[in-house]
């Protein structure tokens, strides 16, 4: 319908995604996008952002994005550099910019931002006590001991996660030390995968008291991310990835 339309006929919107379709009908290495999306309003913007990212995902091109708008460097890209001056101050992932400022003036920078949107539950999850499938109650019970913890993760040899045990459910069983281990093992745990974005991972965690479990395709435990985590990270509080 719009095939024979002139640009200035078009909105704001259908504009930018012309001069998008032209910018890629020459399949180019890199592209440069300056201030691209800066004078369309926020629902169209948003629209092609999320426009940008699907092409990225299937074309996988380089793309130069120039914003002055730190929200949506820290959506669109993977790298972002922090300009100041005219001099690159800090280079990173938008996680390491948010949760490793370089400088004064970066954390100034990024004070305001959603940090749920930007953090994953990769950089938050902290290490798993585990013990194996093939360990008893016994084993469970001294691995709490030593580590003061009321809870430990099990897995198989391949290290997927198969459940959680917990002290007071191993204590609640007659001869609980003569027991096998799937007796006792809660096998309903929330999990999720590492790039889940900490604001998804509210309504998991009002839901259980167990920690979230974040699993890779196959299953494989690589984290866990207690209530605590989630609310140290939201705090503006430095978290260690795993």
């Amino acid at each position: 319908n719009w095939a024979g339309s002139y640009p200035a006929s078009l909105s704001g919107g259908m504009q930018q995604r012309v001069g998008l379709a032209r910018a890629l009908a020459n399949d180019p290495d890199i592209l440069l996008m300056d201030e691209a999306f800066s004078a369309l309003d926020p629902l169209i913007r948003k629209e092609m952002q999320d426009e940008l990212l699907e092409l990225h995902s299937r074309l996988r091109k380089t793309i130069l994005f120039i914003t002055h708008d730190l929200d949506e460097a820290l959506k669109l890209g993977d790298r972002i550099a922090v300009m100041k001056d005219g001099e690159v101050v800090q280079v990173g992932t938008p996680e390491e910019i948010l949760t490793n400022p370089a400088n004064d003036y970066v954390r100034d920078f990024v004070q305001d931002v959603d940090r749920g949107k930007v953090l994953t539950a990769r950089s938050i999850m902290i290490k798993p006590e585990v013990i194996t499938s093939k360990d008893g109650p016994k084993v469970a019970m001294r691995k709490m001991k030593e580590t003061g913890l009321s809870s430990v993760f099990v897995v198989d040899p391949h290290r997927t996660l198969m459940g959680i045990v917990t002290a007071d459910a191993i204590l609640e069983q007659d001869n609980w030390e003569a027991k096998h281990l799937s007796s006792v093992l809660i096998t309903d745990v929330p999990t999720t995968s590492p790039d889940t974005p900490v604001n998804e991972l509210f309504p998991m965690a009002a839901e259980t008291k167990i920690p979230i479990s974040v699993v890779d395709e196959h299953h494989k435990l690589l984290g866990i991310i207690p209530r605590v985590a989630i609310l140290a990270a939201m705090s503006k509080k430095e978290v260690k990835a795993l």
